[in-house]
This record gives C-alpha cells, structure tokens and sequence, in this order.
C-alpha cells in the first residue's frame, strides 16, 4: 500500500493556531489517548474513531493554507496523544518535509518505549518532526499516576532520548493548584529540563476549566470541581522555580 494512504483517525482542525508552536500553525487534533488528566480539557478526545483522512488527504487540506504560515509558521500535530498513530504522523510529516513546511508534534510522551521495533518506528517519526512540544505533567512517579493513570518512566526516557538525538524541545507544564505546583515537584522538574540538551523553551500553561462541560457532555464526573484557576502571582511563582526566564 502506499504510504500516503494510511488512514488517521481525526478529532478536529484548528486553522489558524498560535500557541502550539512557532509563528501561526495548521493544527491536527488526533483521536485517542491512554492518559486519564484528572484537568483533561479534551475528554472527547480519548475514545472512539473520528473523521478518517488519509495522510495524502490530510495534506493536500493543509497545504491550502501554507500562505498564512509567513517564515516560522507551519503544521502541528497534537490530541489526543498522536504517538498512538504513528505511523500515520511520519506519513503526513514526511509530505510536509517534501514542501519546507516546519512540523511540530505536541505529545506527552506516551506510550513511548525503548522496545526496539518501536524505536525503529520513532526513528522515522524524528527525521520528519522540527520539534516536539513536550508535556510534563509532575515528576513523582505515584502522584502522575494518580493523575493521569499512568507512570512517567517511559515519558521520561523519551525525553532523554530526544535529547541524545539533538531534537529541539519545548517542554509544558499545566499548573493546577493544589495539584501540580508543589514546590519539590517543580524544583525536581527543573533539575530534569536541566539535564535535557535540546531544550528550547519552557512554557507554564495555566489550569483552566473551559472543558468542564466536555465532561458533563459525556456523563464523566469531573474530579477537580471547585479548583480554580492559578493566579497571576501563582503562575509567576511556577515559572521561577522551573527557570523559564532561561528559555526565552
């Protein structure tokens, strides 16, 4: 088959993006995820098939809006979690790659593995992707699995593994208050950026609860009812302790 017909599963496309990633970006919402985010603001995104496009398809869409990219514009692909469809990403990368368009992929990193089959397919996903927006949810092994339902070893190792490969990163973090902005945690989170050589950027995203509705939409109770937002003073607090002045 040829490659270029690989089919994608898609939640949504967002034409005009300007915070996943340099300049203005053609967004690609994939459908699927293992995480459970107790803050998710994307819960429709977890289960079920979506739209299906094919690479060949998805970028002959896309390429329409090349124009509006400017110098440091181009495509991201987020989700969902898009490593849960590969092969699909490295497809439509690829043609992206054959016209200068710059790729970004916008993943937290599972279900990474150092099984070498999977590293063969992560390989070819590298050579095609400019930059991985990186989300770093919390450091301490037991708390991330409380709230995603997943550890962070292999989050972790794909770090360091773009890393020793030279693939620029730009690490995020979702502050939650009472939740992901321990002190210790993000003082932990700092020393590991800092052991990173790709790193780029580091972004503290503020908790907010427009999603809430997706999960009431869904019938799924939402577990951080009545947390509020991060202040000003809180977000600046977070930033300090992860050095993002560093970054920029």
């Amino acid at each position: 088959m040829d490659n270029s017909e690989i089919k994608g599963h898609i939640h949504t496309l967002e034409t005009f993006g300007l915070v996943d990633g340099p300049g203005v970006r053609f967004v690609v919402f994939l459908k699927g995820c293992r995480m459970r985010c107790q803050y998710c603001h994307n819960p429709d995104t977890w289960r079920g098939e979506g739209k299906e496009w094919t690479a060949k398809e998805l970028f002959a869409h896309v390429r329409r809006y090349k124009p509006y990219w400017k110098n440091n514009g181009g495509i991201t692909v987020s989700g969902g979690e898009p490593l849960l469809q590969m092969n699909f990403v490295t497809e439509f990368f690829r043609l992206a790659k054959g016209e200068g368009i710059h790729t970004a992929l916008d993943t937290a990193g599972e279900p990474f593995s150092m099984d070498g089959g999977y590293l063969e397919r992560f390989d070819r996903l590298m050579e095609v992707t400019d930059l991985f927006l990186l989300d770093l949810k919390m450091m301490d092994n037991d708390g991330h699995r409380k709230l995603t339902g997943v550890g962070n070893e292999n989050i972790h190792d794909m770090a360091k593994y773009l890393s020793d490969h030279n693939k620029k990163m730009w690490i995020r973090h979702v502050l939650v208050p009472g939740l992901t902005d321990g002190e210790d945690d993000l003082k932990s989170m700092y020393g590991f950026i800092s052991s990173l050589k790709t790193v780029e950027r580091v972004e503290v995203l503020p908790y907010h609860t427009l999603g809430t509705i997706k999960w009431k939409e869904l019938g799924i109770e939402y577990p951080l009812e009545g947390v509020l937002p991060p202040t000003e003073d809180e977000v600046r607090r977070a930033e300090l302790l992860l050095h993002t002045d560093e970054y920029r």
